[in-house]
Parts: C-alpha cells; structure tokens; sequence
C-alpha cells in the first residue's frame, strides 16, 4: 500500500484506522473520503480530505485518480440494528458503495478492502467456534448484505483479477467514536456509563455471548490482512477473526472490578436480543492464523483496563477544561 483511500473515514472504524494508517504510511498517503462531517474534529486536519457519498460512483473514481489510490478501504455501512429500521437505506448504502468501489478497483487497478461481520451468520451456524467455512443464512438485511459482499469480492478477484481482501468483524468496542446503532454496542457503551457513575440498562439479556473485539486489534486485522504475502491466501474474502467472547455478566463484572458501586440492569430490547441470538457465540480463526498470521493483543481484562484509563483521562480532560 503506497497510497490509500478511505471511503466512510468518519465512521466507528474508519476515524480510528485514519489515524493508524497515517502513522505508518504517512498523513499525505491516506485520503480520508467522508460523507458527514468528521468526528473527531482534528483527525482530518492532519492530511487530505475529500468529500464522497459512497453511492457516487463518479466521486469514488475521481479520488482515486486524484490521488493514485491502489488501495481502497471500503467501510460505508448502516450498521446492523439501524439497518432494521430501514432496510432499504441499509442495502442502498452497503451493496452500492461496494459495487461502486469494485468496479472503480477493476478499472484503476486498486485493492480493496471491504468488512464482513459476525452479521454475515445466521441461526442455522454452528453457534459455537463458527468453522470457516460454514452455512452463511442471515436474517438481517445487514447480513444479507455482508454475505452478497463476500460473495461479490471473490468473484470480482476470480473474474478479473482485482485484489480482494476482507476480514468478519466481530463487535468492535471502541474508546474514540461513539456507538452507531449496532446490536454489540452495548459492550461500548457500558463503560462510559461506569466511568461517569451512571447506572447502566443493558439491551439484551444474561447470557448472551457474542464475539467481541477491542478496536486496537481490529485495526491491526484490516492492516494486516492488506499486507498479507497473496501467494498464502485461501480465503480471501472473509476471515473469520476473534479474540474474546463473553456475555453481559461477564463484563459487567469485570467492570465491577474497578467500580465496584457500579450497577446494571436490563430492559432487553426485542430487536436486539433477536440479532444477537442469531449470530455466532464465538469464532474460529484457524485460518486467519495460519494463512496471514493473525495474532490479537487483549483480552476482556486487558481490554477493560485500557478502555477505563483512556475514558477517565478524557472525562478529566473535559472537566478542566469546562473550569477555565
């Protein structure tokens, strides 16, 4: 990767990989292409911007031939729980950006990358250590679409030759941008409640485990898999890759551990907990291992200790600031 597009730069993803990809590629390289206005404000002023609705297809081309783009980062999605809501927006926004950037890719001979998720499963997959490769029948138009995507990635690598690449998601826990409407978000958002001593109501109930993953390690997943030596690539679109499962109680206690006056309920949300069970328990990443050398760096614990320091310091941070 010499010079990079990022097309959805603003999102719970993209503002965080900006930032990492321009400390190793340089902030000129890395093209941060935005739809609705950044967040955090300073990210952007740090190397060149362009404003692109993912739809577009004619933006898309003129950025990448603006810039001598040869790999494009494609992470313009409704997120799962939204996309509910509005089925119609959530495939508009997930299956055009994609087909706009392949065909883009094929043209101008750039790499693509495009995210799956733990979306992409369904009830009928095996629950425990998904295998692989497995039956892929969603319920969610975001899976739907994550699936359809999987699926025209490869065919766009075996039709044409454009370098395809993607990895399955699992719920990525944040400390930078603030959830967007997707059904593991509680996992991110619980911890902002027990720093500010607020008393949190989890949407789906005990129990429920999904895999989950700190953003840290998400970003080295997208970084990597691009780098990857494409001699050693079975599955390319898209690895299965995890690092944690639990359920609510289990952060919740973990949490307790360092607030232990913090308190949560429930009052499960139906369209949440149906999304939840649906999908996977926990992944098996054999192959992301053996084929790219995935490898993650936390755990819940380590995780939790990060997510509360960093949190802590930017709640102090405000709060002097507010005293000035």
């Amino acid at each position: 990767m010499k010079n990079i597009l990022i097309v959805g730069s603003t999102g719970q993803i993209g503002s965080e990989l900006s930032i990492r990809l321009r400390s190793i590629y340089g902030d000129n390289n890395v093209i941060c292409g935005y739809y609705k206005p950044p967040y955090p404000d300073n990210f952007f002023d740090l190397g060149p911007t362009v404003e692109i609705d993912a739809t577009n297809i004619d933006q898309i081309a003129d950025a990448v031939k603006k810039y001598k783009i040869d790999t494009i980062y494609n992470l313009a999605a409704i997120l799962s729980a939204t996309a509910e809501k509005n089925p119609k927006l959530g495939w508009s926004v997930g299956m055009d950006s994609l087909m706009n950037c392949l065909d883009v890719a094929r043209e101008l001979n750039c790499a693509v990358f495009t995210p799956s998720s733990i979306g992409a499963f369904g009830n009928n997959t095996p629950k425990d250590k998904t295998p692989q490769d497995t039956i892929q029948r969603p319920n969610t138009v975001y899976g739907i679409t994550k699936v359809v995507g999987e699926l025209l990635s490869d065919y766009y690598y075996s039709r044409w030759g454009v370098d395809t690449r993607s990895v399955r998601f699992p719920g990525i826990i944040s400390n930078l941008t603030h959830p967007g409407g997707g059904t593991t978000d509680y996992a991110v958002e619980i911890f902002y409640n027990a720093v500010q001593g607020e008393k949190f109501t989890c949407p789906v109930k005990a129990g429920t485990y999904m895999d989950m993953m700190y953003m840290p390690d998400a970003l080295d997943a997208a970084i990597q898999i691009m780098e990857a030596d494409p001699s050693k690539l079975v599955h390319r679109n898209s690895f299965n890759i995890a690092s944690m499962s639990f359920d609510p109680e289990m952060i919740y206690a973990e949490i307790k551990k360092h607030y232990p006056q913090f308190v949560m309920d429930y009052d499960v949300d139906p369209l949440k907990q149906a999304i939840a069970d649906s999908w996977p328990n926990s992944l098996d990443d054999t192959c992301a291992r053996e084929e790219w050398g995935w490898s993650p760096k936390y755990d819940l614990a380590k995780m939790t200790i990060d997510m509360i320091q960093v949190l802590k310091e930017r709640y102090l941070q405000q709060t002097l600031t507010l005293q000035k």
